[in-house]
């Protein structure tokens, strides 16, 4: 899902909680104000640490981490950022196939009694195409859900997905099977059925592009050193900046942590964009686009409606 890019005040904005980094984070954010809390507290009152321990390490260590912060936010952000570039090609790409099905298959003049059969058959692959975005949104949040597929394939083909580890390869598949049939019967001249096959193969590749987002995190190595030198440096904050701070350090470590923590926990839901975290591409809002969108081409008007938001957030 996603939040939606409704125009905030700027004090609605930065009084916001629902879809931002502060729902992952409030259980550390707690912990380490507490932990400064009684750090000052003891400080205060039995003047239990050093004096000598300067903020410098902390400084530098700070300036060293918000560098590595930034690189891996950036690295999870371009993943993002290509997730969304691969389904705007998925909208302008079924379009295209869609506007081609319908003006590059016909009945030979020859043979218009086979009109019916030929707008059957329009009808058949673009509901087909539909069901494969349907099953590629599906396959990319790894949901089982092949009842919502029934409205745009028929019963056999949706038995036949069922023991397929990759169900939109397979309606890919199925598609190019009845092209070759239609071609057989005369439906496609043969200039045109190499047009059909591309792209085929452009949502092939588009596919293999989310797929590959999918399956190749960012390293867990990396993200594990960033997790564990952001928890590191925030506990032992409160400890460095005590005798200098007095009794504001809990403020201060609670506004710092929340600053890591934040950006640490940013990086973290925008890796996988396909997901189903606030921040994540809406598929399923985009999946009901090209579905209203492709039949409309077939000149239906009983459309089900595009997806709203629900509380700021579109799935």
């Amino acid at each position: 899902m996603m939040v939606t890019e409704k125009r905030y005040s700027w004090l609605r904005l930065l009084l916001k909680y629902r879809g931002t980094a502060m729902q992952r984070i409030r259980g550390r954010m707690a912990l380490t104000t507490l932990l400064a809390v009684v750090v000052t507290v003891i400080d205060l009152n039995v003047r239990f640490f050093h004096p000598d321990l300067t903020t410098i390490p902390f400084t530098l260590i700070g300036l060293a981490l918000s560098i590595f912060l930034g690189f891996r936010n950036n690295t999870s952000y371009d993943r993002f950022w290509e997730g969304r570039k691969l389904w705007g090609g998925l909208v302008n790409t079924t379009r295209t196939i869609t506007r081609q099905i319908l003006t590059l298959v016909n009945a030979p003049a020859d043979r218009s009694d086979e009109s019916e059969a030929v707008a059957a058959f329009r009808r058949e692959m673009v509901y087909r195409i539909i069901g494969y975005t349907h099953a590629l949104r599906l396959h990319l949040r790894d949901q089982d859900r092949l009842e919502e597929l029934e409205p745009f394939l028929a019963a056999a083909e949706i038995e036949a997905l069922r023991p397929e580890l990759n169900r939109p390869t397979a309606i890919l598949q199925s598609a190019a099977f009845r092209l070759r049939d239609a071609w057989q019967r005369g439906w496609i001249h043969s200039y045109h059925l190499p047009v059909l096959e591309q792209s085929l193969t452009v949502l092939t590749d588009l596919q293999g592009g989310c797929e590959r987002i999918k399956s190749t995190p960012i390293p867990l190595s990396y993200t594990s050193l960033i997790h564990q030198l952001v928890a590191i440096y925030c506990f032992a904050l409160p400890f460095g900046i005590v005798k200098t701070v007095g009794v504001f350090t809990p403020v201060v470590v609670g506004i710092v942590a929340y600053a890591f923590y934040g950006l640490d926990a940013i990086g973290d839901e925008i890796e996988n964009p396909f997901g189903m975290d606030a921040n994540d591409l809406p598929l399923s809002g985009l999946s009901r686009l090209i579905e209203v969108n492709l039949r409309q081409r077939l000149g239906e008007t009983d459309l089900p409606p595009l997806l709203k938001p629900k509380a700021g957030h579109l799935t």
